[in-house]
């Protein structure tokens, strides 16, 4: 089969990719920078500021770097190896690699997606390294029958295969926690405490949670204090309005400046990536409120 691609189709690509940039380097030159765009004053930066790629399917990648940037980006997740090098000529990290065989349904609570997944991270682990990104993303799967205990050990059996894989190019995995109750019916780590006890059975500085307080909000509550208690096992944090998963300002139940003053006392220095999808007509203009809400 020819692969190629017809002369017509690779100019429109490049029509398109070009028109992107010059959009965003307009957008740019407009707001030389995130208090200009918001009449607030300069960044506090004591909570490094990303935002998951999926939720602004409709910008092309580089606007959205560039645009994302002057709002007061640091980096961007839930990325692609091949994407990493965009990131870096627009001076952004990215903050999560993703992109493990089965995503969030098949994952490591069955024992025989483990050698898929343990290989991934063999071939992929390097690279994310050699690009001088740090973390990666991995899920428990679905329970489909399977008893708690149960995944949990065959969880930690996967991840010890994974560790030394990543230990050596200090990487570090994060498993996410996230709701079975409205978004990921039978989700197997869908409760802090699960994922907690995890992370003590597997004992690497290479391996914590990604704390969705979205997600753990619908399944658990009691944010502040679960994060004051349990931050150690905590490697990466998201965001998201609750309820509705839209825009984190007053039409929902969670007060985030509280919520990242709570994260920043822990000493934490990793990203907190706003996760939520936006509603508002610009959604950059969301992304930046997201931004300066949690930016204490």
């Amino acid at each position: 089969m020819d692969h190629q691609i017809p002369r017509r189709d690779l100019l429109k690509k490049v029509a398109l990719g070009a028109a992107a940039v010059a959009s965003a380097k307009a957008f740019s030159k407009h707001h030389e920078n995130s208090s200009a765009m918001t009449g607030s004053s300069p960044l506090k930066r004591n909570i490094h500021h990303s935002a998951c790629r999926w939720c602004y399917k409709g910008i092309e990648f580089e606007e959205l770097c560039i645009k994302g940037k002057v709002v007061g980006l640091e980096a961007i997740d839930l990325v692609g190896v091949d994407e990493i090098p965009t990131l870096k000529k627009h001076g952004l990290a990215a903050s999560l690699v993703w992109g493990v065989p089965g995503g969030i349904v098949k994952g490591l609570n069955r024992l025989e997606n483990h050698d898929a997944i343990v290989e991934f991270f063999a071939a992929t682990a390097p690279k994310v390294a050699a690009q001088g990104a740090k973390r990666m993303i991995v899920f428990s799967g679905n329970r489909d029958g399977l008893d708690d205990e149960q995944g949990l050990e065959n969880c930690k059996i996967g991840l010890e295969r994974i560790m030394p894989i990543v230990e050596k190019q200090n990487v570090q995995v994060v498993m996410e926690l996230l709701n079975s109750k409205r978004n990921h019916p039978d989700y197997q780590c869908d409760h802090t405490s699960w994922g907690v006890e995890l992370v003590k059975r597997v004992g690497s500085e290479q391996f914590k949670l990604l704390y969705d307080i979205y997600h753990m909000q619908i399944m658990d509550g009691d944010v502040i204090d679960t994060i004051r208690e349990n931050h150690q096992y905590f490697g990466h944090y998201h965001t998201g309005g609750v309820p509705g998963r839209n825009e984190i300002d007053e039409t929902q139940e969670l007060y985030y400046p509280a919520i990242m003053q709570a994260i920043v006392d822990t000493g934490f220095d990793g990203y907190v990536a706003q996760e939520f999808v936006p509603s508002w007509e610009d959604p950059i203009a969301a992304l930046a409120h997201g931004i300066r809400t949690c930016d204490v």
